[in-house]
């Protein structure tokens, strides 16, 4: 079961990286990719202040999952952590999370700005 749910946090894990990334591109999905993204900034930045900077949920339940498979020495970054597999090199830890920060705020403040400059644009009836 474990290995299941291993996979399963991988594919979850995943795609809200993804989403957290380019949610902000289409308009239907905006609001909700601002309520992720200040949700997963809040996780970095407010527990983060108890837990280590960067702290995600996600990757604490994922590690517990990876620890009962025998897996040892998981980095702190579940980016990291997949960059390196998917590569075959180790990467700078500081490095990974140092992009993975600038690329989660310039997620944010895109999705501020599109979610700013859409805010008075209402949708158009359909004539058909």
């Amino acid at each position: 079961m474990n290995a299941f749910i291993d996979i399963l946090l991988l594919t979850l894990h995943s795609a809200f990286i993804v989403f957290n990334l380019f949610g902000w591109l289409w308009r239907k999905t905006r609001r909700l990719h601002l309520a992720v993204i200040l949700l997963t900034c809040l996780s970095w930045f407010g527990l983060g202040v108890f837990y280590g900077f960067g702290y995600c949920p996600f990757t604490d339940w994922h590690w517990d999952i990876k620890r009962q498979l025998g897996e040892t020495d998981l980095p702190l970054s579940f980016v990291k952590y997949y960059v390196d597999r998917l590569t075959g090199i180790d990467w700078d830890p500081y490095l990974v999370d140092m992009s993975v920060l600038v690329l989660g705020l310039a997620a944010l403040g895109l999705s501020l700005l599109v979610n700013w400059r859409d805010r008075g644009v209402r949708p158009t009836a359909r004539t058909e």
